[in-house]
Formats: structure tokens, sequence, C-alpha cells
């Protein structure tokens, strides 16, 4: 045993930045041990050294380029060592496998390099014959190892910097629509910049970047045009580097700054039609690479695997090898590939994470109202506002008397998700369909134990046993998760299908000369199809006394809808800067259809991939299905009439079926029933990402995939 005690070692080693990613704690030991052995030494000034921190602030990394470069060579040391040790029993597990003897190797090697026999007996070599095997593949694999740790934590910033742009772009035209419609509303620059900061969760990756200006700016004291030049000088986005300049300009000359951004929000609708185009060309040139490589190439793969293995030798291992790894790791590469070469090109955040807590709203609306004598939504400034400005702001806010009463909010604070989801399971159900989970695992595995019975030992009679429970449990929590999923989704989709019109027609009613609050009541009586009710609640929370931002801002959190957030966020701050919101309201309708626009166009479109993944599978499951009902019988019938006197009526000689004997068929079915139930599980996945933008839409596919193949093999 002791001569596994350096691979144990080396694997613990291994373990250090896996842990380090998982937990802080161990992540901050790990950046202190780094910091203080090559802190001193990453601290130098050097081009090396700017160019790494560029790549920091490009990557938006939450770290110091000390504390990143210190551990970036801390990490390359220890994979280095690691792969040293682990290089040894490498080489020699590769010779165990391949069953090389040290005699026959000192045979073929020259004498120079007879030393690397030894790699066939590690457990009875001394420190003198070890070192010179440790030398070489700490040359080799430790030095590898290291190296390629050293650049791949450097290129990931790239990658990351990369992915983030991609981001950035597909989000620019909805946060400039965002600023211009601000702009409309008579509100300043510095305040529309502060506004979308404070809604970088709703407008996503662009809004982030801009709010590094504005952190400049509020934090460091720095006027905006120096803070939009080095926001644009650090953006991994060349459309957001090229809008920051254009924009420092235009504040520093004084041009009407409306007419820019408007000009700016047209430009990139017209730049976002355009990349939709080419995002969809993508798209169908990865359908493509998909049927062809991961459906069809191990479709050939297999028949050409069974056909060696039934008539020349056995070839099961290899098998199960493309069945169980190759297929699954292949699908799954090509999902986060598919992933990172389409990341956010949809919609944006939204979700409870995006709101603001209405209690804190009501209490900062009820202190600005207290300014004035009415507000600019149309409501007016009761009695009860009062005492609630003098209970909130006087000194009894801090007396004892409230002591009580902060205890029991905070111990709602505590309690409220759990109160959420008792008072509205269903509601927080649909928010969170991987919840399902919680009960269709349970349920799976009870079925897999009552419908399996007595389990064998063996490998393979158990894989036989347990396959149809474990299909029947794996389509049972994929048709619930799928149900849930597209329920809360078709639920989301109808809202949004009627925010164009929602906005439009309150635009028209507060241009008539209502205000906000009249323009809410109107609308309750017009069809906003799906969307109706939730503005005639929208009434009902302001008639018991809420103000219009506060209500709408309630309605964002039930609705759960990014195009629904960015609206409401848009109409909130416009309704503080002016009760004139129907401009404002016009630009966000306008955004809204173009989002509206291109995301029909999307589905249009995959619609036509989505059916080739459908029929590739289909001749999929037919070819192992007549693989099953016709080959495999004929070979059975082979084995027993002419494995030795060659095929009755044939004109075959036994000689080509000599081997057939040894053959165990019933192995073979296993592994085409497998290999169908597989392959309907990753074109699920990977048809609903291509179609629809997201995995989990692949799962209701995935479910009728595995259905349609559970029916074929059963019937068969």
């Amino acid at each position: 045993m002791l001569e596994y005690v350096p691979l144990l070692v080396s694997l613990a080693v291994l373990a250090v930045p896996a842990a380090a990613w998982a937990n802080p704690r161990v992540s901050l030991a790990t950046t202190r041990v780094a910091l203080a052995v090559f802190g001193d030494y990453v601290a130098e000034q050097s081009p090396r050294k700017r160019e790494q921190q560029e790549r920091l602030r490009a990557a938006h990394v939450a770290t110091t380029h000390r504390a990143y470069a210190s551990r970036t060579l801390l990490y390359a040391g220890l994979l280095g060592v690691a792969g040293s040790v682990l290089g040894v029993y490498g080489i020699a597990a590769l010779f165990a496998l391949l069953r090389l003897g040290g005699a026959a190797l000192r045979t073929a090697l020259p004498p120079a390099l007879g030393f690397l026999a030894n790699f066939t007996r590690l457990g009875e070599l001394g420190a003198g014959q070890l070192f010179p095997l440790l030398l070489l593949s700490s040359a080799t694999v430790g030095a590898g190892a290291a190296v390629g740790t050293y650049y791949l934590r450097w290129a990931l910033l790239d990658q990351r910097a990369q992915a983030r742009a991609g981001r950035i772009e597909s989000t620019l035209p909805r946060t400039v629509a965002f600023m211009y419609a601000l702009s409309r509303s008579g509100m300043s620059f510095p305040a529309a910049l502060n506004t979308l900061a404070e809604n970088e969760s709703v407008y996503g990756e662009a809004a982030s970047e801009l709010g590094v200006a504005v952190r400049d700016m509020n934090t460091f004291g720095t006027d905006v045009l120096t803070a939009l030049e080095r926001m644009a000088a650090r953006s991994p986005s060349q459309n957001l580097s090229e809008f920051g300049e254009n924009l420092a300009s235009v504040l520093g000359s004084g041009q009407s700054l409306s007419e820019f951004l408007r000009g700016q929000y047209e430009r990139y609708q017209e730049e976002a039609e355009s990349q939709q185009e080419q995002y969809l060309e993508l798209l169908s040139t990865l359908a493509e690479a998909y049927v062809t490589v991961l459906v069809a190439g191990p479709l050939f793969f297999i028949t050409i695997l069974v056909v060696i293995g039934l008539v020349l030798r056995d070839t099961t291992d290899l098998l199960r090898v493309v069945v169980y790894a190759g297929v699954p790791l292949a699908s799954a590469a090509f999902v986060v590939y598919i992933d990172s070469m389409t990341a956010d090109r949809t919609g944006g955040v939204s979700g409870p994470e995006a709101a603001t807590d209405p209690r804190t709203v009501q209490v900062a609306n009820a202190r600005s109202s207290d300014e004035t004598a009415g507000r600019t939504d149309g409501g007016v400034v009761d009695g009860a506002d009062a005492g609630l400005l003098g209970g909130v702001g006087g000194a009894d806010w801090v007396g004892d008397r409230w002591t009580a009463s902060r205890e029991r909010l905070a111990m709602y604070d505590r309690l409220k998700r759990l109160l959420a989801w008792l008072d509205r399971p269903l509601d927080a159900l649909l928010e969170r369909p991987a919840v399902t989970a919680a009960v269709t695992v349970p349920v799976g595995v009870v079925w897999v134990l009552l419908r399996a019975g007595a389990v064998p030992l063996a490998p393979l009679p158990a894989l036989r046993t347990l396959d149809s429970p474990v299909f029947e449990a794996t389509l049972f929590a994929f048709v619930v998760f799928g149900v849930v999923y597209e329920a809360d989704k078709r639920r989301t989709r109808a809202m949004e299908e009627a925010v164009p019109d929602f906005l439009d027609r309150m635009a028209s009613i507060n241009d008539a000369g209502m205000t906000v609050v009249e323009s809410i009541e109107r609308l309750t009586q017009s069809d906003l199809e799906r969307l109706t009710p939730e503005v005639q609640r929208t009434w009902r929370d302001i008639q018991w006394g809420a103000d219009a931002s506060a209500a709408l801002e309630r309605m964002e959190k039930r609705v759960r809808s990014p195009m629904v957030s960015r609206a409401v966020a848009l109409i909130t701050n416009a309704i503080a800067a002016s009760g004139d919101v129907a401009p404002v309201l016009e630009i966000a309708a306008d955004e809204a259809r173009a989002t509206r626009r291109l995301r029909r166009e999307r589905r249009q479109v995959m619609v036509t991939y989505l059916l080739v993944i459908y029929v590739s599978f289909f001749v999929f499951v037919g070819i192992v299905a007549a693989l099953t009902v016709s080959f495999i019988p004929a070979v059975e019938n082979a084995q027993l009439g002419g494995a030795a006197q060659g095929v009755p009526g044939t004109g075959i000689s036994g000689g080509v079926f000599s081997g057939l004997s040894d053959i165990d068929t019933s192995t073979y079915v296993t592994l085409f029933y497998h290999a169908a139930a597989i392959q309907s599980v990753c074109s699920g996945l990977i048809a609903g990402q291509l179609g629809e933008g997201d995995v989990r839409d692949g799962v209701k596919h995935a479910a009728v995939m595995l259905a349609i193949t559970y029916a074929v093999f059963a019937y068969i």
C-alpha cells in the first residue's frame, strides 16, 4: 500500500483548487498563502502586468490583479507537482492496460531508455530507481500541467470578456432606449445614469458596464466625461466603447442629448435585426452539425461495431464506451458550446431579485410625497400618509416602544420565503420548476424498487432488470418538470404579448391629459388579454392606498417577465421625473414590439430545424429497432443452424459464422435499447437549446422522444 501514498497525496493537492472554488473560507486561505509566496513578485510593474489588468477589467472579475496573479502561480505550481507524480502512475497504468512486460520493453527500447521498463514494477523500486522516472514525468506531464494551468487561467479571462461583450451588445439597444426615454421625461443625465445603475438586474450587462462609470463618479468624484471615457476604454464591447466615446463628445460639445440617444437607439435596433439574421444562420449550422456528427455519426459507428462484433470478434466493450460515455459527453459538450455561442440573445433578467421590496417603496414614496401637495402620478397626500411619515421619520421611530415591532419585522424577514411558499404554493412551484424534483425523484426511486423487485448481483442482468423502471421514472420526472415549466412560460409569454398594447394605450390616455393613476383606471376597462386581470389588480392596489409606482412594481413581481420588468422600471422612474409620461411610454412600446418581433422570427425559423432533429431521431430509433427485430434474430438463427455447417439455403459457409456461438446477442439488444434512450434524452435537450434558447425547454422534447423509444421497444 505504501506505493500508493504519493498518488493519494497528489490527489489531495489537486483537491485544493476545487475546494477553493466551492468554499469561500478555503478560497480566502488559498489567496493568503498565494500572496505570501508570490505577492511581491506579481506586484512589480511591467507591460505584462498592465495587459493582465486590462483582461481582469474586461472580464469584470471581482478581485485584484495581485490576488489573481498570485493564485494563478500557486495553482500552476500545485498542478505541476501533482502532474509529475500522477504522470508516473498514469504511464504505469497505460503499460498495464496494454499488458506490456518489463522484459519486452527492455528488448524493444534503446539501452539509454531501458529505465522506462521500471514503469511496469513501481511497487518494487527504490528511491534511486524512481528518481529518473519522476524526472521524466516532471519534464513532460508536470511541466505541461503547470504551463497549461497558467495560460488557461489567463485565457479564461479572455473567454469571459468575450462572453460579456456578447451580452453587452445584446442588451445595449434596450439600455439606450431606457436612457433615451428618461431623457425625454425631463430627467437630468447624471440622474438617468444613476437610475440605470439601480436597474442593472433588469437591463442586463450593458447597464452593469455603464454602472462602472456611475460608481466612478459617485465614489471617487470623477466628472461624467472622464468616467465615460474610462468606461469606454475598459469595455470588451466595441459598440459600447464607441457609444461611450460618442456620448462623452456630445456632452462635452453641448449638443442635444435626446437627439443623440434617439439616433443611437434606432441604429442599435437595426443592428439587432441584422445580428438576428446572423444568429439564426449560426443556429441552423449548429443544428445541421448536430444531426451529422452526434446522430448520424454514432448510428453509423454503432452499426459497424455491431456487425464486426457479431461476425468477427466481440466489440461490446467498445460499444459500451460509445453508448454510455461517448454520446452523453459529446452531447453535453455540444450544449455547453451552444450556450457559449448564443448566450443572452433573447432576453434579460427578471424575477423577484429585480424588484424592490414593496414596503421600502411605500416608505420612500411617502417621504417624498410629504414635500409636495400632490404627486406626479396623479395621487394626493392624505392623512394616513402624513401619519406614516410622522411615525417613520420622527423620534418615535427610534424609541423603545418600536422595539417589539422591529423584532417582529426581523422575524418576518427571516420567514417570508417560507410564508410565501405556504401562501402561494402553486405560484412558487411555477416560479421554480426544478423544485418538482423534490417530489418526482423520491416517487421515481420508490417506483423503481417496487417495479424491479429482486435485482441480480451480476452487472448485465441488473441493467436488464432496472432499465425499464428507471426509464419510466425518468419519463415521469421529465413530464412533470416539462408541464410546470411550459405552463409558466406560456403564462409569461401571454403576458408579454399584451405589453406593447398596454403601453400604447396608456401613452394615448396620458397624452390626452390624464394622470398615470387615471390612465390605469381607464385601462381596467380595456381588453389586454392575459394582462387585464393584473391591471385590474393594480388598480385595486391603488384604491387601497398604494401609489402608482408601488402598485406597478408589485405587478412586476407577480408577472415575473423581463419585458414587464423593463416597462415598469421605465414607467416608475418617468413618474418620479414628470407626470407627462406619454413620450416615455411610446419609446417603451416601440422597444417591446421590436423584442416581440425578433422572438417570433426566431421561433418561426427554428421550427424547421426542430423538425430536422425529430426526423433524425426517428431515423436513429428506426434503424436501431430494425437491427433488433431483423438482424439480431438472423444472427441467433445462424448460431443455432449454421455456425458449424453453414447457413442452410444461403450458400454461405460455416467458416464466416464459426465464432457466433460465443456471442450473447441479448447484450446487443440491451445496448440498442439504452442507446436509443440516451439519444432521445440528448436529442430532446439539444432541440430545446437550439429551438428556444434554453436547455430547460428541451425537457419536454426529451420526454416525448423517451416515450416514443419506450413504446417502440416495448412493442418489439
